[in-house]
């Protein structure tokens, strides 16, 4: 599957029950589709004490959610958008912003 997204990118959720938040990508799953976002679809674990992990209890984390969840933010235009591709004059890809044209 091919995900739109990539690492380090601001986000929109724009369905679930994190909808609206807006928060970066710290990770992307290609092969499932999924990406995982900050401080959104946040679980509970529960760990028991080993070596490594001292101490146990209950550790909220992030779980991964599927990518068509999120759609790209853009911070000039303020509002979320899909985007386009645009070759410059040094022969390098860019995405660039549907609305605003402004470099992603």
């Amino acid at each position: 599957m091919k995900v739109h997204v990539r690492k380090n990118d601001k986000v929109m959720v724009i369905s679930g029950k994190d909808k609206g938040k807006i928060s970066e990508v710290l990770a992307v799953m290609p092969k499932v589709g999924k990406v995982l976002v900050k401080d959104v679809n946040m679980v509970s674990k529960h760990k028991k004490p080993s070596r490594t992990n001292m101490q146990g209890g209950i550790i909220n984390t992030e779980a991964p959610i599927n990518s068509s969840k999120v759609m790209l933010y853009c911070e000039k235009c303020k509002s979320v958008t899909r985007i386009s591709k645009k070759i410059m004059e040094d022969g390098s890809k860019v995405r660039v912003c549907k609305h605003c044209n402004a470099v992603l």
